[in-house]
């Protein structure tokens, strides 16, 4: 009676409370990107409560690399985790939560994180080598998801077109912003954006072109597609005319 009663009710569009808990989940989707946020979250509360002093001596980019300590090399990568107020927390991570999952998803959680790790050791080498000035906020990560974030559809020997517009407004904005005396690092946003389209030139799928309707396929950039006088229709293997400019799959 129990189940016939649940399938009348579901049948009929109305659902009992029990039913929709079991229906509706929260899922950490993107478990690099919203760890990153709850722990800048965490770290911006930290700083409010201890007036600064511990979080600064953590979560704050080097001004020198002179004399550096296992201290320094640390705070060279955590200092996108902290953020000067909510507004600039806030300002960075809506960016992130929008773009961090869709990278997640395409490029796997492990990558992003490299990518991340990698994006923010650049910019806080580059920071003390030629601004020495303390650096925090997740900028550079942000710029660095947008410009990788371009990256669709890649094919050998091709450019996004969408890339391309992307980099020209972005460079604009950076060096017209660079005119004005303000407390942001450009050179962040610059080395970050630098590290995107390297990551997305380097690791972005090349994707197949679009088979033609009525059964026929296109020869794609792919080894071992099977469109006419493809290596499948010499009798070779996939392997043997694989292009050297593309890496394999």
């Amino acid at each position: 009676m129990i189940a016939a009663a649940g399938v009348a009710e579901e049948s009929s569009g109305c659902y009992t409370p029990r039913m929709l808990r079991q229906r509706l989940r929260i899922r950490y989707n993107a478990p690099v990107t919203l760890t990153l946020a709850l722990v800048a979250a965490g770290v911006l509360v930290l700083d409010q409560f201890t007036g600064s002093t511990l979080v600064t001596a953590y979560f704050t980019a080097p001004r020198y690399l002179g004399g550096a300590t296992a201290l320094t090399l640390v705070r060279l990568f955590t200092h996108v985790i902290r953020h000067a107020s909510w507004a600039h927390l806030v300002s960075n991570f809506s960016f992130i939560l929008l773009i961090g999952p869709v990278l997640e998803e395409k490029y796997g959680s492990v990558l992003v994180l490299l990518m991340m790790i990698v994006t923010a050791g650049v910019t806080g080498v580059l920071n003390a080598l030629l601004v020495h000035a303390g650096l925090l906020g997740a900028s550079g990560i942000v710029f660095m998801l947008i410009l990788l974030s371009s990256f669709t559809n890649i094919r050998a020997r091709q450019i996004p077109l969408t890339f391309l517009l992307v980099v020209v407004l972005y460079l604009v904005r950076e060096f017209v912003a660079a005119l004005a005396p303000d407390s942001v690092s450009q050179l962040a946003h610059i080395a970050g954006g630098f590290c995107g389209g390297l990551f997305g030139f380097a690791f972005a799928r090349r994707e197949p072109q679009a088979a033609v309707p009525g059964g026929v396929t296109v020869t794609t950039d792919r080894p071992g597609s099977a469109g006419p006088g493809g290596p499948a229709a010499a009798g070779k293997h996939p392997w043997d005319d694989a292009p050297r400019d593309e890496a394999p799959r």
